[in-house]
């Protein structure tokens, strides 16, 4: 992996939340606000860059084949992000009141907003299609095991399954479906998608400097060292451990499968997180400086990860 590639995608992202930030500064943040950036992105945008990604890779068993390992994989990385977190919050009496809050921040990254263009801008279409395969995963364990530990019921109902059914996942399947029976869209289309799919990485990012302006002017405080167990444990922990599932996979992983993985792995908290907690009564404020925190902190965790990764030819 070209180290100049990923230092410059980093630092066009870091530029970009910073115009987000300063755009709050300027702009009136409302929730409406808000709402309209998140519907723009999950709605459009995602499906855009899924759909596109499709378009431009050539899908064959191989692709299949390694998409259904890196859904499980992701199954799995956040699986173990989530016990690890648990462990932690478990083994702290200053945490354990936040133990749901915490096992699932440490688990669950934001592999939507910043990881699909991140893997796009880095890895090219398949990494891009590899990145939303992985995000659908996540997408399964929040609503699902999830939403299980944030109500402290383990039943799987109804309501459940819908919550899975999104629109990036309606694109997921309708673009594979194109791709097997090698239908080709008219062109229109595909240049809409293409179009419509630049807007992704700028729009997550305006969104998320909006997010840690509007936050920080309406948050109250928090026990900084709360924020240690999440922050670390997603950052570092995390990603090491998903590179030593990787190097001891029984099932051979190719090239760009591997840097899918490891970088999804290195998201930070999952921006939805104040919004999941919200809804579930839980603690929305450490949600959301959670998610602020480790979103700053990995423009340099990421690169320092890959560059280290890099230097023992594990990417």
């Amino acid at each position: 992996m070209e180290l100049s590639e990923v230092f410059h995608s980093i630092s066009v992202i870091a530029i970009m939340i910073l115009i987000g930030t300063a755009l709050a500064r300027v702009t009136p943040i409302t929730e409406d606000t808000r709402r309209t950036y998140t519907t723009l992105i999950v709605n459009v945008a995602m499906p855009c860059i899924i759909l596109s990604s499709i378009f431009k890779v050539s899908i064959d068993e191989s692709i299949l084949r390694n998409m259904g390992l890196v859904f499980l994989l992701s199954i799995g990385v956040n699986l173990i992000g989530i016990g690890i977190g648990w462990f932690f919050a478990s083994a702290s009496t200053e945490n354990r009141k936040l133990r749901q809050e915490i096992a699932l921040l440490s688990g669950l990254g934001n592999t939507g907003f910043i990881g699909i263009p991140l893997c796009a801008a880095i890895l090219g279409p398949e990494g891009a299609l590899y990145a939303a395969v992985f995000d659908a995963g996540v997408d399964l364990v929040i609503w699902t095991v999830g939403v299980m530990i944030l109500n402290n019921s383990f039943r799987f109902t109804w309501a459940t399954c819908k919550s899975l059914i999104n629109i990036p996942l309606i694109a997921i399947i309708f673009g594979l479906l194109f791709a097997v029976i090698n239908y080709r869209p008219p062109s229109v289309f595909i240049e809409l998608t293409n179009q419509l799919a630049a807007l992704a990485s700028p729009l997550a990012m305006f969104y998320i400097g909006l997010l840690i302006m509007f936050r920080s002017n309406h948050t109250v405080k928090t026990r900084n060292s709360n924020l240690i167990a999440p922050v670390v444990s997603k950052l570092i922990i995390l990603p090491l451990i998903t590179l030593s599932i990787i190097r001891t996979f029984p099932i051979p992983l190719n090239d760009v499968t591997s840097k899918v993985l490891l970088m999804q792995a290195m998201m930070p908290t999952l921006t939805l997180a104040s919004i999941l907690f919200t809804k579930h009564s839980k603690n929305d404020v450490f949600g959301a400086l959670t998610t602020i925190t480790s979103t700053i902190l990995a423009l340099l965790t990421i690169p320092l990860l890959i560059l280290l990764f890099s230097k023992f030819n594990y990417m």
